[in-house]
């Protein structure tokens, strides 16, 4: 009686649950667009999104509009560059409200560019970066000691 309660419960298994794929989703998506009345815009080349100073970049994407609903979509494989990267090859796309943006972008580069250049650093900077000399019959202990000493002594 025993052994055959145990086959039962080995051979009695859960049930796996079905996950929804993404094609489900994607009919769902694609039935609230049409209903929504949208309609393909032909010949986009590529789509760039700005955030900050981050550019999303879609090539050859498939644009979807609705004017009336104030929608639209974007769809493809996007591509995360830096605005730096794709500058010179976008500044003919970008409007006269982006040129003061670009304008203020470019100040900020030069601002920054002179403080990290003129920079020189410290020659106690440059004493942690180098290996420090051997000296004959001094240990690190002893080096160790000096140190938490002289702060002791200052104060």
């Amino acid at each position: 009686m025993v052994n055959s309660f145990l086959t039962l419960a080995l051979n009695h298994r859960k049930k796996k649950a079905v996950h929804k794929t993404t094609t489900t989703d994607d009919k769902r998506l694609q039935s609230t667009l049409k209903r929504i009345g949208v309609n393909a815009i032909p010949a986009i080349e590529e789509v760039n999104i700005f955030k900050d100073d981050v550019v999303i970049q879609f090539l050859n994407p498939k644009v979807q509009a609705s004017i009336a609903a104030n929608t639209w979509v974007v769809s493809g494989a996007p591509q995360t560059k830096k605005l730096q990267d794709i500058l010179p090859g976008i500044i003919n796309q970008l409007g006269p409200d982006n040129l003061d943006n670009l304008r203020k972008l470019a100040e900020q580069f030069q601002k920054q560019a002179p403080n990290a250049g003129t920079g020189a650093p410290t020659t106690q900077e440059d004493d942690d970066d180098e290996v420090p000399e051997l000296v004959a019959g001094e240990t690190f202990e002893a080096a160790a000691e000096e140190k938490t000493e002289k702060p002791d002594a200052a104060s």
